[in-house]
């Protein structure tokens, strides 16, 4: 190491909002804490920006709801973020009809007999029952992700209900949601949230979409996904606040080209090359690209998910007469993903081509929070929309014509929605002051080249159980934690650690529990 090297007790890898986290911990615990950022900005896929230059609008531009922040962490570091929660759960068309099913928070009555407007009256009752046990479920759960990892059978006795167990993390996802309720379309809403960025069917053996689910139904406790007010770069402002007021240096700017096993970071800013040893180095980035830094084979990945942000005149009109667009759009409007057509869909991504027609979820930001428009916009009754692909991977991509494979997929994405709508959706879409309608496709490979996601993975390769096996080794803090690598001065604080997709901060957390734990017995 060269003379004059600088020294940090911890040096913290990229500048997410789990990076964030891990320094604004280890910073109020007393440690001399030094943060490089490869971008100009820090915020990572928590960030707003004004995707649709001199409109006016600013949206959460990658992710973009807020379900596994827990409280714990909001307090600890005396963040201020406003949630809100919204009143609806998810609409979904079914296809070829002037009806779909309304899933209102506030109103069971409500949910029942849109049921039964469309055929499937008799799933009610299973439905409410496999979100009460997932409830169950999330409450037993919950509880432990702001402490160590559990184990399988810790977590199974809190549980206390061997069924639900069995049902949701033993065996195949599909099969309790076949056991629960026999509509199609009733089948598919559920089955969507085993499949947000994951590439799985319902039966699949490595339980690829259990894993998923569970993620998405253990949040809070309750299980809600929640507005970001202000937009997502607000979660991560907070968080690098945090993080400066407790005397963490954040250096943006900054991409690092190696780490060695005695703490040593190679990187470079304003294009000199640079050294600082740590006693602890806290990886933020996806595991894959601490692999190419040390020069070893990178962890797999693979991302399922097209990425559409669009700015609309004011929210399209539904087939179905008897809803408001306000209702529809209030919470996940579901769109070609009933049970069949995700599975067909998983089948033709398979044999290598892009389905027909594509399954997609869409999310409005400024229905439940304005304050991203401006005056203008909120005026005229122009909104925002968020669009998610699923059953999209990776795999699909032909790297030697992005672009235009870009714009045949953004087409297919648009003629999917419209498909469900009593009008085209291009029909609604503003346009910038340039012209330009306003419509930000982000591919998986866009992804993977910023912010930095290997194979478009937003969760930085495969999920993991939010806990340890019975038989695991857990002999050092950082095992513990779920953040260890096979080095002990470096680990993990991303969404790439055991517990860390999402934005929850949880691998932030987790590093610097496991950072302090070794410390104070050291």
């Amino acid at each position: 190491m060269p003379a004059g090297t600088e020294r940090r007790d911890v040096v913290v890898v990229g500048g997410g909002h789990n990076a964030l986290t891990a320094a604004a911990y280890l910073a109020q615990a007393g440690l001399s804490v030094l943060l490089l950022e490869r971008d100009d900005h820090l915020g990572g896929a928590t960030v707003s920006a004004e995707a649709f230059p001199g409109t006016g609008a600013r949206l959460s531009r990658y992710s973009y709801l807020v379900s596994l922040l827990p409280q714990h962490i909001i307090d600890d570091l005396g963040l201020s973020i406003t949630l809100r929660r919204r009143r609806f759960a998810s609409y979904t068309p079914r296809p070829g009809s002037d009806v779909g099913l309304l899933v209102d928070n506030h109103d069971a009555g409500a949910t029942r007999r849109s049921f039964e407007a469309i055929g499937a009256g008799g799933d009610h009752a299973g439905f409410t029952d496999l979100y009460d046990r997932t409830t169950r479920l999330a409450q037993a759960v919950w509880p432990s992700v702001t402490g160590p990892l559990p184990r399988r059978s810790e977590l199974r006795r809190a549980l206390g209900d061997d069924a639900t167990w069995d049902a949701f993390v033993e065996r195949p996802l599909g099969e309790v949601i076949e056991r629960s309720v026999r509509d199609d379309l009733v089948r598919g809403v559920v089955l969507t949230d085993g499949l947000i960025s994951t590439f799985a069917r319902a039966h699949q053996a490595d339980l690829q979409q259990n894993v998923c689910f569970l993620y998405h139904v253990i949040g809070g406790g309750t299980g809600a996904w929640d507005v970001p007010v202000g937009g997502m770069g607000q979660v991560s402002g907070a968080l690098e606040q945090a993080a400066r007021a407790a005397g963490a240096t954040l250096v943006t700017g900054a991409e690092v080209t190696g780490v060695d096993g005695d703490g040593v970071v190679t990187y470079v800013e304003g294009g000199e090359q640079r050294q600082v040893r740590g006693a602890y180095v806290l990886w933020g980035g996806a595991p894959g690209h601490l692999a190419r830094v040390r020069g070893t084979e990178p962890p797999p990945a693979e991302g399922a998910q097209i990425k559409v942000n669009l700015l609309l005149s004011r929210l399209p009109r539904l087939r179905e007469t008897g809803v408001a667009p306000e209702a529809a759009f209030g919470g996940t409007f579901h769109v070609h993903e009933s049970y069949a057509q995700l599975d067909l869909a998983y089948a033709r991504a398979t044999s290598g081509e892009l389905p027909e027609p594509v399954p997609a979820e869409i999310y409005c930001h400024s229905l439940t929070d304005p304050s991203i428009l401006s005056p203008g916009l909120r005026e005229q009754g122009a909104h925002t929309l968020t669009v998610f692909t699923l059953q999209t991977p990776h795999r699909l991509i032909d790297h030697a014509r992005p672009d235009q494979q870009r714009a045949r997929w953004e087409r297919a994405v648009l003629d999917s929605i419209s498909s469900v709508l009593a009008e085209p959706l291009d029909d609604v879409v503003l346009r910038d002051p340039s012209g330009r309608p306003c419509v930000e496709t982000r591919t998986t490979l866009d992804l993977e080249r910023s912010p930095g996601m290997p194979g478009g993975s937003i969760f930085h390769g495969p999920l993991d159980w939010p806990f340890a096996e019975d038989d695991e080794p857990l002999d050092t803090p950082a095992a513990r934690w779920g953040v260890a690598t096979d080095d002990p001065r470096i680990l993990l604080c991303g969404a790439g650690s055991r517990r860390g997709g999402g934005v929850s901060g949880l691998g932030g957390l987790h590093a610097a529990q496991a950072v302090l734990e070794t410390t104070r017995r050291g």
